[in-house]
């Protein structure tokens, strides 16, 4: 392969929970010869689960609770593709995946349309501009009508569709895909996974038709590719770099049918490495000097050696296998010596990588999510949140002697980004805080299998947390501020995993009190802005 960073597709998946995402990427692992088998979750006899999902949680559940890091070559380009949770208790973890890539696959189950889940994901690629590029998937189960499902996507998503391949029906009577752009049909054969493109003429009127049709399909095929020529604009690269339209594909992941004509699309029109926004100013991939940021922190990725790996993201330059960065944060040179590439769990030692790619630092407790490595400048990569948790618990060790083991748990899995950990000022006491219910089984559940401390979770009284900063002018009053804060009976004055200060409230109503009691402080949402701050 070409080695230039022109050449890389950095993408995620999004959907909504069953839509097929998880078949969707082992499909593709298989066009790009990453793996040779497709284990799904459902295949336990076998004692084969998604490769995407790793953890024995996730085998146990059937369910991605993490997100994941896949690089495979195809069509000579190189994919790095970061599978994400699609369950919404995960979120947090997929919002920052899509801050590390340049553009999205969007997987929607033909039977049902748009879900809550796929709309929430793509508000926040839209606000990103990312090009995004659409799957329906299912098409061998009984669909909703295309032109419908386009209808929907307009609608609810507010993008504009430009359908690239079109369905012969659906369910029992799917007979496979038509090319707009290429004029070629591919026919849906169960058992047949790259099924021959067959060159049409005179598109609906090729009298070979007939021989795939019956008469009333044909006719509405006929029907419908009128319509579709006629009423939806031609594809047009800018306006999908821009975040303007998304071009869409029909297909069935399980049977890897219409998979490899979405792949061709990728790797022929997603964007190359773009620019990314730091403080100071915009880094451009093509530039000389290495830089990159963390955006992910994984403990224990080997159970065996209890590892903590951070996702590094290139943003410029090339990484070189014993290269010496700047840790910018801690104002500090590092060798980067042990330094990997991924199939989810699998990690082979990487030796170069150039600008897109996505690498793994082994980590000692160096590295948190937001931090920025480079050549000699100091730069602070922007969009990488922490968001305040929504769901809080306090924390109740069932073994006294694990105090240790449960501290430096919750610790490293604070620092993973999925959950959050209070030290209240006035009391003993440890709060958890996520964003999804979901989190807290997870959390219990590696505590007593990576760390042996077993714990359980008691419902408190907390509802919302806001990290608390002084205003600019008004410094010198914070320590005044934050005594008065511990006294409060409405709000929790407490301390997080990084020694930032936080308040816990029980209400809305005890937030806004703060606000208007204590005009001094900014009562934050996101911990971007209190480390910036």
């Amino acid at each position: 392969m070409a080695e230039s960073f022109e050449n890389r597709r950095t993408f995620c998946i999004i959907s909504h929970p069953d839509a097929g995402k998880t078949t969707l990427t082992e499909k593709l692992l298989l066009f790009g010869g990453a793996i040779q088998i497709a284990g799904t979750v459902k295949a336990r006899k076998a004692a084969r689960y998604a490769t995407s999902d790793w953890m024995e949680i996730e085998k146990e559940r059937g369910i991605s609770v993490t997100s994941s890091v896949l690089q495979f070559d195809y069509a000579n380009c190189r994919l790095n593709l970061l599978d994400t949770p699609g369950h919404k208790d995960f979120s947090e973890d997929t919002y920052r995946v899509i801050t590390a890539v340049d553009s999205a696959l969007m997987v929607i189950d033909g039977a049902k349309g748009i879900e809550d889940r796929t709309k929430k994901l793509m508000e926040i690629c839209s606000q990103r501009k990312l090009p995004v590029v659409t799957f329906i998937n299912k098409l061998d189960r009984e669909c909703k009508n295309p032109i419908d499902l386009l209808d929907e996507i307009e609608s609810v998503l507010k993008i504009k569709t430009v359908p690239i391949t079109w369905p012969l029906r659906s369910g029992k009577a799917f007979r496979g895909v038509y090319h707009l752009y290429k004029e070629a049909f591919a026919r849906f054969e169960i058992g047949v996974e790259r099924p021959e493109e067959i060159p049409i003429q005179g598109g609906a009127k090729d009298p070979r038709w007939k021989e795939w049709l019956e008469p009333d399909h044909l006719e509405e095929f006929t029907e419908q590719l009128e319509l579709v020529q006629g009423a939806y604009e031609a594809f047009d690269r800018q306006k999908f770099l821009n975040g303007e339209i998304t071009p869409v594909f029909f297909g069935s992941a399980i049977n890897n049918f219409g998979v490899q004509m979405l792949l061709e699309k990728f790797c022929s029109d997603a964007p190359a490495p773009l620019a990314r926004e730091a403080l100071e100013r915009l880094v451009r991939p093509e530039e000389k000097e290495f830089s990159g940021f963390v955006f992910k922190i994984q403990a224990n990725l080997d159970a065996r050696h209890r590892d903590r790996i951070a996702f590094l993201r290139i943003c410029s330059g090339s990484f070189e296998k014993g290269m010496e960065a700047y840790h910018v944060r801690q104002q500090k040179k590092l060798r980067m010596g042990s330094t990997f590439q991924f199939m989810a769990s699998q990690r082979t030692q990487v030796d170069r990588a150039l600008a897109g790619d996505i690498i793994g630092l082994y980590d000692t407790g160096e590295f948190k999510i937001g931090d920025t490595l480079t050549t000699k400048e100091e730069l602070h990569f922007l969009g990488i949140p922490n968001f305040a948790p929504e769901l809080f618990r306090k924390v109740i060790l069932t073994s006294p002697l694990k105090s240790k083991q449960l501290r430096r748990g919750l610790q490293q899995l604070c620092e993973e980004g999925a959950s959050q950990v209070f030290f209240p000022q006035n009391s003993n006491d440890i709060v958890v805080g996520v964003v999804g219910n979901l989190q807290f089984d997870v959390i219990q559940f590696r505590l007593e299998n990576e760390y042996g401390a077993g714990a359980k979770f008691e419902t408190c009284a907390y509802k919302i947390a806001r990290w608390v900063l002084p205003k600019a002018e008004h410094r010198v009053k914070f320590q005044g501020v934050l005594d008065q804060l511990a006294k409060s009976y409405d709000t929790l004055l407490s301390k997080d995993a990084e020694e930032r200060w936080a308040i816990l409230c029980s209400s809305d109503y005890a937030l806004n009190k703060a606000i208007e009691r204590y005009p001094e402080v900014e009562f934050v949402k996101t911990s971007e802005a209190v480390s910036r701050g």
